[in-house]
């Protein structure tokens, strides 16, 4: 759960993951966002019902605790951790539940290879190529001086 500073004398406890606690503010505007007008509508037009947020605002309160305390309410500081760490499970579901592509390590061995013949003369005179003649020849302006003048 926690561990010792090490480059201190006095034994304060850091917990392990305090690195993904968002400023507190981040929480609140959360639950404000969450609890406004225009997301309930938006919730009940995707889900059929709207959302609970009180999760949200249980982060903001431990979050302030958290950071009054100076790092000192592990259990506030904790409950956020534990919470974020549901967020990111949750948000991550599709993707680590995802069988139908298999994941890759390194990129394929050709990755850079130039293109074939037929879409380089397809993409001959496409603005993109015409753009990445055209940025070699720009001609650099000076130092022009210009002011705007209100009259």
């Amino acid at each position: 759960m926690t561990e010792t500073d090490e480059n201190s004398n006095d034994t304060k406890f850091v917990l392990k993951d305090s690195w993904s606690i968002r400023p507190c503010s981040v929480y609140k505007d959360e639950y404000d966002d969450c609890t406004s007008v225009k997301a309930r509508f938006h919730q009940y037009f995707i889900h059929g019902e709207s959302v609970d947020c009180t999760q949200w605002h249980n982060d903001f309160r431990n979050c302030v605790r958290y950071e009054e305390s100076n790092g000192n309410d592990l259990a506030a500081g904790q409950a956020v951790i534990d919470s974020e760490e549901e967020r990111r499970l949750k948000r991550f579901k599709g993707h680590y539940g995802n069988t139908v592509w298999r994941k890759r390590k390194n990129p394929p061995e050709d990755w850079s290879k130039p293109l074939p013949d037929w879409l380089e003369k397809r993409y001959e005179n496409s603005y993109l190529s015409l753009k990445m003649e055209t940025e070699g020849k720009m001609p650099k302006l000076e130092d022009e001086k210009q002011y705007c003048l209100i009259m």
